[in-house]
């Protein structure tokens, strides 16, 4: 399997503003795909939900 990116739209906590970033795509233990990306600003961890894999 091929590791999948995303580039989106993330909600950035610290700053609380949607950023323009991009990040790799996880499939948590439910089997929820999200997106995990690092804010171009205040350099937070971000975590954006795809939905069901």
């Amino acid at each position: 399997m091929a590791d999948e990116t995303w580039s989106g739209e993330f909600y950035c906590v610290k700053c609380k503003e949607k950023r323009e970033a991009s990040g790799d795509v996880v499939v948590a233990d439910n089997g929820t795909r999200m997106a995990k990306g690092t804010c171009p600003v205040c350099s937070t961890k971000l975590n954006r939900i795809l939905g069901r894999a």
